[in-house]
C-alpha cells in the first residue's frame, strides 16, 4: 500500500463547476461508464474501504468528488457515464458539469479512464479518448475486472485495446487491474506519481 494516496481525503461534492476547490496546484480525474468499477477503484488506490463511495444502483456518482492528497494534489471522482436510470434532463446537466469540468479546470493534468475488461472501447471511452488526444490531456486506462477473465482473454482484450487506442492517438497507456485482488496497483502509483509530480515516486 501507498502511504501517500492512503492520506486521501473526502474534500467536497459539487453539482456545478463553481461549487469546486480553488482551481489550483494539480488535479488527476478518474472517468469511466457507471459500471466500471471506478469507486472500487479509488479505494483500493487510497487503501481505503468507503472515501468513494460504491453504489448497488450503477450511476448514483452525479457530483464531482474532490479528494484531497496533501495541499496541492487532489484526485477528482467524475459523474459516472451511460448507464444510470435518471431523467434525461438531469442526465444532461450532468454530462454538461463534466464537459464544463473537462474544458476549463486548469488544475487538471491527466485522465485515469476506467473500462470494464470484458467491455471495454464503448461509445463514451472513444468519445473521451478522443476529446482528451484533441485537448493534450494524458489518459491512462484501467480495464477494471481483470479478475473475470482467465489469463488468456484478458491479455487478448489489453492488446485489442491497446490497437484502438493507437489508432485514436494522444498520449495514452493501458494496462489491467482488480480491485477485488488489487492486481495492477504499482503500475498505477506510477503513473500517478509522474503527473502530480511527485518526487522520488513510490518511495516518497
Amino acid at each position: 500500500m501507498h502511504p501517500f494516496y492512503r492520506q486521501a481525503r473526502f474534500l467536497t461534492s459539487a453539482a456545478r463547476i463553481s461549487q469546486a476547490p480553488a482551481d489550483t496546484g494539480m488535479e488527476v480525474a478518474f472517468a469511466g461508464r457507471s459500471n466500471a468499477g471506478k469507486s472500487s477503484a479509488i479505494n483500493v488506490i487510497c487503501g481505503q474501504k468507503n472515501l468513494a463511495r460504491t453504489s448497488k444502483t450503477p450511476g448514483r456518482t452525479q457530483l464531482l468528488n474532490f479528494f484531497q492528497l496533501d495541499d496541492q494534489r487532489r484526485l477528482v471522482d467524475l459523474p459516472g457515464y451511460g448507464y444510470a436510470k435518471v431523467a434525461e434532463r438531469v442526465k444532461s446537466q450532468w454530462q454538461a458539469v463534466l464537459a464544463e469540468y473537462l474544458q476549463q479546470r486548469r488544475a487538471l493534468r491527466a485522465i485515469v479512464l476506467l473500462m470494464d475488461i470484458r467491455h471495454p472501447m464503448k461509445a463514451f471511452d472513444r468519445q473521451m479518448l478522443e476529446w482528451n488526444s484533441h485537448h493534450g490531456l494524458p489518459t491512462h486506462i484501467l480495464l477494471t475486472k481483470a479478475d473475470k477473465l482467465k489469463r488468456g482473454a484478458a491479455k487478448g482484450a489489453l492488446m485489442s485495446v491497446r490497437k484502438a487506442v493507437e489508432e485514436i492517438g494522444g498520449e495514452v497507456s493501458v494496462q489491467r487491474f482488480s480491485a477485488l485482488r488489487k492486481e495492477g496497483l504499482d503500475e498505477v502509483y506510477a503513473v500517478l506519481d509522474r503527473w502530480l509530480a511527485r518526487e522520488g515516486g513510490a518511495a516518497g
